[in-house]
């Protein structure tokens, strides 16, 4: 697989914009589809996928698309483990694909997004005027600060966040501060990353570690992490391949291994899924330059060309997408 800059990206995101403004799509004729399609994606991409499927509509009305967000471990186990009937899975972590489908549930996946962690706050969290991104960690180690983060068996926000404190440890030269972190009594967790926005305005939550995507789009202050600890940067991927995080398996009493990385979104189809067409359609219409402009809006750039594992495996009318 191709590695690929935020430079890049951003570069690839003007273009993408500067044609959406003047290249409106027209409806496709060639095919009347119809039904239900379930999309089961990342919670982190819940805001850009109900715009998606707007614009999706906007070609197919006849299509009621139904979505659900959760943390992307939860959301592939809904299919694999529950046998939830589903046209699209889009996780966070493009990586969790391969590991918990490959090769009875999914064959394929495209590379479609990318994001980088920071750490949000209200103009009510404790010191919020103080910090930023040189002291967040002594502030957050202040008597009486809490702080959220999410569940990394469920959600690769949760261990992103892990691996940005072992990061940080070696980035600040500061020894224990990732055990400092994790048993602080300030230290909460929840099932998945945007379950800590309520507690963060109700003031339950001084601050929480997110996506940058998340923090604008709920108009949320947040700190900027240097690029060696924020997982955005490739040119950092061998110190970030440095920490490492264990996550439950697909079976019982098993962990699986997730090592530091960029952060890059990936989406698939379920293998025999009776929503392939439809799942296919919304994919076409995510990678196209309406979709790429959505992503890009949110704060999370999109990857263009996309990615895959194995084009060949990949359905043919999303070829014109691929690198």
């Amino acid at each position: 697989m191709k590695r690929f800059s935020i430079i890049g990206l951003c570069l690839a995101v003007s273009m993408v914009l500067s044609l959406t403004v003047g290249c409106a799509r027209q409806p496709a004729q060639e095919s009347e589809l119809s039904g239900t399609l379930h999309i089961f994606h990342a919670g982190s991409l819940t805001i850009p996928f109900e715009e998606i499927s707007e614009g999706f509509n906007q070609l197919y009305p006849d299509v009621e698309v139904l979505s659900e967000g959760a943390g992307s471990a939860t959301t592939i186990r809904k299919f694999t483990e529950l046998q939830r009937e589903c046209g699209v899975i889009g996780s966070a972590d493009y990586t969790l694909i391969p590991q918990l489908m490959f090769p009875d549930y999914a064959d394929w996946y495209v590379i479609f997004a990318t994001n980088q962690m920071c750490i949000v706050y209200t103009d009510s969290s404790q010191f919020a005027a103080e910090i930023n991104s040189d002291n967040w960690y002594e502030v957050l180690q202040r008597d009486g600060v809490t702080y959220g983060r999410s569940d990394p068996d469920q959600d690769p926000c949760g261990y992103r966040t892990l691996m940005v404190w072992q990061l940080a440890e070696e980035h600040y030269s500061s020894s224990g501060l990732y055990d400092a972190l994790y048993q602080a009594e300030g230290d909460v967790m929840r099932p998945k990353s945007v379950d800590l926005i309520a507690l963060l305005e109700s003031g339950d939550l001084d601050y929480a570690f997110e996506y940058t995507s998340v923090a604008s789009q709920h108009g949320l202050n947040y700190v900027s992490l240097p690029p060696q600890i924020n997982l955005a940067d490739e040119t950092y991927s061998d110190f970030y391949d440095t920490v490492v995080v264990e996550i439950a398996g697909t079976e019982p009493g098993t962990t699986i291994e997730q090592r530091g990385k960029a952060i890059v979104y990936g989406v698939t189809i379920p293998s025999g899924s009776p929503e392939h067409d439809l799942g296919l359609a919304w994919i076409d219409y995510l990678l196209s330059e309406e979709g790429n402009a959505i992503m890009a809006a949110s704060g999370q750039p999109p990857v263009v060309p996309a990615q895959t594992n194995d084009r060949s495996l990949v359905p043919e009318s999303l070829h014109k997408y691929l690198d």
